[in-house]
């Protein structure tokens, strides 16, 4: 037996946009069961997200601290952001998003994982990036406004971070996920056997 998620489509007898947001909406399925009864399935669609897990070479990770208004706290994050345009490269929109919230650039740049939110409520899936060999971007630095004008930036060992994730201090998802799946890497085949920055994204299909 293989364990490997695969897709799968089942019949929809009908579906409704009840609400179109800035960025996402939420729509209403009314989908067929495999024993032949309709059930309603309510969800929101979104267009994906990258997350960047940047490594200094004092074995850091650069973090921002924002505020998010749904869970009422200011959550410790890596950068990220929203694939704005259908179509985008992933990989473009990282660089874009480190540079943009933390005025970094990355020389080496691997996929460490993708991931489904809350694939029970929202088809969100993010790819996740490993940059490393980091150093200050040049240019002006991005105009922030809205919750980003508060955040703040930190460095913080990625063995002090395995210690707040398991103690239930950090709670972001890409935080946990990247975190959590650069230590696997390495007591597994190591970085360098991590998939290419380019490599296929079926959830979220990109041009080179």
């Amino acid at each position: 037996m293989t364990i490997k998620d695969t897709p799968e489509e089942w019949q929809i007898r009908t579906s409704q946009t009840p609400f179109r947001g800035n960025k996402t909406s939420v729509r209403v399925d009314e989908v067929v069961m495999p024993d032949g009864s309709v059930a309603r399935r309510d969800y929101q669609v979104h267009p994906g997200s990258v997350g960047i897990l940047a490594l200094d070479d004092e074995d850091r990770v650069l973090l921002i601290r924002q505020y998010r208004h749904p869970v009422r706290q200011k959550l410790w994050e890596i950068p990220a952001g929203l694939l704005d345009v259908p179509g985008e490269n992933p990989l473009h929109a990282a660089q874009r998003e480190l540079y943009e919230e933390a005025h970094v650039k990355a020389e080496d740049w691997r996929v460490l994982t993708d991931v489904y939110t809350t694939p029970g409520g929202c088809d969100e899936s993010v790819r996740i990036f490993l940059a490393r060999d980091l150093s200050e971007a040049k240019g002006e630095r991005f105009a922030v406004e809205d919750e980003e004008a508060d955040m703040e930036h930190a460095r913080v060992p990625v063995d002090e971070l395995v210690r707040g994730i398991l103690a239930g201090d950090l709670h972001n998802n890409c935080l946990v996920v990247g975190v959590l799946s650069l230590v696997a890497a390495r007591q597994g085949d190591g970085l360098d056997a991590l998939r290419p920055a380019l490599a296929p994204w079926p959830a979220r299909p990109f041009e080179d």
